[in-house]
């Protein structure tokens, strides 16, 4: 290698060197602190479903890339004691891409599929006697890939994909076991979106549709059946000098969480797995960047909120799939040692 060569090697890897020591101390000024705690105790997994009933969470179903299988098992977590323990084997047979909720008492799982169908089945979990019923049917097309959230003890589940991307939207009601359609959400079809609950309010946002990452962000009143816009979330999508162009909170594949009133979104992404963090205010309808999740960067993960306190599991990357577990505190320093 000659002089010049050298001089070119050297000033580049200069660059490169000041480039991670920047992006590292940026990360270090953030606010957030996630805490890995006692692995999962089933198999390693990608695009499972959780929901919490009592203050426990249920994690179950998924596929599992090592064997090539889609499981039917299904774990009870304890929180306070970091503790995991096999219940009843979800009944309505091994799939992922389904959607979980938990309403009125009880954990339900719908849709999803199992390696050859897309599915439209209902299932509800009873904790007291950890055992599975079958309800009534999804009220839309058979599908995987949707999303779900819960508004006065009722689950709610669209979007998703049927053999084409789809937008509508569908209420399912505990006390007579029966589903209707709702206003379809606003914008684009749409898959591998993600969405959390403020005050009585659900937002939904990211996936994907004709091949392109949506910038567009939707919250939903049930009371009145409406879907407002809210500010895009591309950094290419505002103008306004007062919110931060330089974020991206575009991609797929990532889980979201409310505490304390704010919204989060992290993991998934676009192109590849992530491992940005960002935390939305729904009274400025503003972002804003926090602390990078510590695991592994990742797609597929479930996330689930017990006693207000946000937690991330499993996930795949790569043909890696994971088992880890994490917490996050928005309001503590990230700590490396945790």
């Amino acid at each position: 290698m000659n002089y010049t060569k050298q001089s070119v090697f050297w000033l580049l890897l200069s660059l490169l060197v000041l480039s991670a020591c920047s992006s590292s101390d940026d990360d270090e000024d953030l606010m957030g602190n996630w805490v890995e705690l006692g692995a999962f105790e089933g198999v390693p997994r990608c695009d499972a479903v959780a929901f919490v009933i009592d203050n426990y969470a249920y994690v179950g179903t998924g596929y599992d890339g090592v064997e090539d299988e889609r499981l039917t098992d299904f774990w009870r977590y304890d929180a306070e004691k970091d503790f995991w323990t096999q219940v009843a084997d979800f009944d309505g047979g091994a799939r992922n891409g389904a959607v979980g909720f938990g309403a009125a008492g009880k954990g339900y799982v719908a849709t999803g599929y199992n390696g050859k169908d897309r599915l439209k089945d209902t299932w509800e979990y009873d904790a007291a006697s950890n055992s599975w019923t079958q309800k009534s049917d999804f009220g839309g097309t058979a599908r995987y890939d949707a999303t779900s959230f819960v508004l006065n003890n009722k689950g709610y589940v669209g979007t998703g994909y049927d053999g084409n991307l789809l937008k509508d939207f569908w209420q399912y009601d505990p006390a007579t076991d029966s589903w209707e359609q709702k206003v379809s959400i606003g914008g684009n079809k749409r898959r591998h979106a993600t969405a959390f609950v403020i005050d009585e309010k659900a937002y939904v946002l990211t996936g994907m549709d004709n091949g392109k990452y949506l910038d567009d962000m939707w919250e939903y009143d049930a009371t009145n059946d409406v879907w407002t816009a809210k500010r895009d979330i591309g950094k290419d999508a505002n103008e306004d000098e007062s919110y931060d162009d330089e974020y991206e909170i575009v991609g797929i594949k990532g889980v979201s969480f409310a505490i304390n009133g704010l919204g989060y979104i992290t993991t998934g992404g676009p192109g590849a797995p992530g491992s940005l963090t960002w935390e939305y205010n729904p009274d400025i309808d503003e972002w804003e960047q926090r602390s990078n999740f510590e695991g592994s960067p990742r797609y597929d993960a479930v996330s689930f909120t017990i006693n207000n306190r946000a937690f991330v599991a499993t996930g795949n990357s790569s043909g890696y799939y994971f088992d880890d577990v994490w917490t996050f505190n928005p309001n503590e320093e990230q700590d490396d040692d945790d």
